[in-house]
């Protein structure tokens, strides 16, 4: 039966250079007092007490011909005005002078300072005087958090011993009620190692050991932990105060400010209790009459694998234990068969026993959780990437089994778009970052859409380095909208308006593409400040007047499609998305009042091309000209017999007798012979 000592136990750095120093101090025969109890154990402040090493409060409280030591948690800025020119010693530990750094210059710049930490620590209040005394001093553990601070940028810090947990609740808290914010995790490393060690040590142990000075926050700390995991947890100052029952497996830890010789004394009367001598009958006697109380953890074998429930022998207890279905997993998927066989050794906790009935009631589940609790802390600590199964959706959100723990991921943290049907994603494995942990509820919230957004970012990153005009990229269509499709080409979304997407006329971009469609686009132009993208689609060798162009000559006769009237002429179709102009004056071979006299929409008519500017996109076209060419030649020809050869002429004179016709030749485009009418009384004549 071992007793397990936790190897960050005991001083940690800061506090040992403090106590070597003051130690170093006496043996040089120096007058010394401290301001302030240099650390938090009795043992050690009686010890030097004893070496004439005092503390005070106050700095006029100190003997003038004395040295006056400044502890590990260090002062205010007005602490080192107080001292002046007399000799001091300065013990702050560096990861406390780190913070009075930090404080200090961002209130000088304006910020306001928040303090997360106990307002009444030494520490806490060391850090308060390098702002004036002016910061907001939070309650790692309060209720109630105030955040009105006006529009002044806050810079939060964190005393160095608090739970890294509680520091990023409130820091959240924080972010999304103020404007800005700044923070510094200034929580020891040290600190944080210690206590997760000992959130290890208690789960695997049936009672824990705390060692340290009861106004040690740290080793408070370190209590509250043990406690919540390992019920059989004890918090002593000395060796004198253990428990004197015996365990199977002890775990002990300490404080930063507790001396390596009061865990020497402590690992030795624990080990030494447990290593004493028992007749056969004693441990038969122990063995028979073992009991079991709530609370506890015990190792079974499992003897029997029903439908709803785990039969599991529980090695020399008077009875079984019944491990319920519900108790074994949170997987609801999974049957008791799929988790344990029958043989199979167990570790199960006590729910309850109940001796009048014979019924030891046992939880797997509750176990795996304590476990696993440290797993998903440490991961969420080191911003661990998680996967786990969805097992349910709930209102606002769905629930996660990873590490054998529930992860509660909001509605909103499920992707970077809204997701309507969250009972679709259950079954499903979801990729995740922790991003919220509230010890006390023991409660952890997840979200895809941090690592989504981060992808894109990266991905926007690498985009904007290399981005410039006439790129090619192979995109995806996300989204339709009457003006274009937006494509994504990397992280970043462009837009194809629609008379991007086709060479022909066309009423929306549903007619060319779909979301999720991968089109091959090109940068068209490219704005860096305003983040804004214009792609291309069309290609060259597509292009309706291009290809008309290969196709279509001057001179060339064509069948054409009427396909718009306009008052100076028709436009007709010579292919798809190509049309040429007939003008008024080259419909007919007279003149018209309108192209409707003569033509109609969707009428096909021979033309001939007349003209053509491809850089304009301007083809003109002629029907007069082929109905000119059409009609013949019009030869006038004198047929002899028809030709008048010679013309009678009488006289009108009844005097003159003629007896032969008088031949007259005719006169060559002789004009129309005018016959005047005389006048009616020289007619009368």
């Amino acid at each position: 039966m071992p007793v397990k000592v936790a190897k960050t136990a005991g001083f940690c750095f800061g506090v040992k250079r403090a106590v070597d120093a003051v130690y170093d101090a006496i043996k040089n025969g120096k007058k010394i007092a401290t301001l302030g109890e240099v650390i938090h154990n009795p043992q050690v402040i009686e010890d030097l007490a004893s070496k004439g090493v005092y503390s005070y409060d106050n700095v006029k409280d100190i003997p003038e011909d004395h040295i006056i030591v400044i502890r590990a948690h260090g002062v205010g800025r007005d602490i080192y005005e107080q001292i002046g020119d007399r000799e001091h010693i300065d013990l702050t530990c560096p990861f406390v002078s780190k913070i009075h750094k930090i404080v200090e210059e961002h209130y000088n710049k304006g910020y306001k300072i928040i303090i997360v930490g106990d307002e009444k620590h030494p520490e806490v209040i060391g850090i308060n005087g390098w702002c004036n005394y002016e910061a907001t001093v939070i309650d790692s553990e309060a209720e109630e958090i105030n955040t009105d601070f006006g529009n002044a940028p806050i810079c939060v810090v964190a005393q160095t011993t608090i739970k890294k947990e509680y520091f990023v609740q409130i820091v959240q808290i924080l972010k999304k009620a103020c404007k800005s914010t700044l923070e510094f995790d200034t929580i020891c490393s040290a600190t944080r190692n210690r206590q997760e060690e000992a959130a290890e040590l208690a789960v695997q142990s049936d009672c824990m050991i705390i060692v340290g000075g009861t106004k040690s926050s740290n080793t408070k700390k370190l209590y509250e932990i043990s406690k919540k995991l390992c019920p059989e947890t004890y918090h002593v100052e000395t060796a004198e105060e253990l428990p004197q029952k015996q365990y199977y497996k002890i775990g002990i830890t300490a404080g930063a400010s507790t001396p390596a010789r009061i865990i020497r004394e402590v690992v030795k009367a624990m080990s030494e209790n447990l290593k004493k001598e028992e007749s056969f009958a004693e441990l038969f006697e122990q063995y028979d009459q073992k009991t079991l109380n709530n609370g506890d953890i015990i190792d079974g074998q499992v003897v029997e694998v029903r439908k709803n429930e785990v039969i599991v022998d529980l090695g020399g207890f008077k009875y079984n234990g019944q491990l319920s279905a519900d108790q074994i997993t949170d997987d609801p998927s999974l049957e008791p068969s799929d988790v344990v066989k029958e043989g199979d050794t167990i570790r199960v906790y006590v729910v309850g026993v109940n001796d009048a009935e014979g019924k030891v009631v046992l939880s797997r589940k509750k176990l795996v959780a304590m476990e696993s609790w440290n797993k998903i802390k440490a991961a969420y600590e080191s911003e661990q990437i998680m996967e786990g199964k969805i097992i349910k959706s709930v209102k606002g959100g769905l629930i996660a089994l990873a590490d054998d723990a529930q992860v509660f991921i909001p509605a909103r943290q499920v992707s970077e778009k809204y997701v309507s049907d969250l009972d679709s994603l259950v079954g499903e494995t979801l990729t995740f970052k922790l991003v919220e942990l509230d010890e006390r509820r023991k409660r952890v919230v997840g979200s895809a859409r941090v690592l989504l957004e981060a992808e894109r970012k990266a991905k926007e990153a690498e985009f904007w380095a290399d981005a410039e005009e006439g790129k090619h990229y192979s995109g995806t269509v996300k989204s339709l909208t009457s003006f274009g499709a937006f494509v994504d080409i990397g992280g970043v979304d462009g837009l194809v308006h629609i008379s991007e997407l086709s060479w022909n006329k066309i009423k929306h971009p549903s007619e060319v593409c779909a979301v999720g469609d991968v089109m091959d686009v090109y940068i068209k132009e490219i704005n860096p400040e305003t983040k804004k993208i214009s792609l291309g689609f069309k290609k060259i060798e597509d292009n309706p007047w291009t290809i008309a162009q290969g196709k279509v000559n001057v001179g060339d006769v064509i069948t054409v499609k009427i396909v718009r009237m306009m008052p100076f002429g028709a436009f007709a179709e010579i292919i798809p998305s190509v049309d040429g102009l007939i003008h008024i004056s080259q419909i007919a071979d007279k003149r018209i009042g309108k192209p409707e006299d003569v033509l109609e929409i969707g009428q096909e008519v021979e033309v001939k091309v007349t003209e053509a500017n491809w850089e304009a996109k301007k083809i003109s076209l002629s029907i007069r000209a082929l109905i000119e060419k059409e009609e013949p030649e019009v030869v006038e020809e004198v047929v002899e017999e028809d030709k008048p050869e010679e013309a009678l002429v009488y006289s009108t004179d009844p005097e003159v007798e003629v007896e032969e016709p008088i031949e007259v030749e005719p006169a060559e485009e002789a004009p129309a012979e005018v016959v005047e009418e005389a006048p009616a009384e020289e007619t009368a004549e």
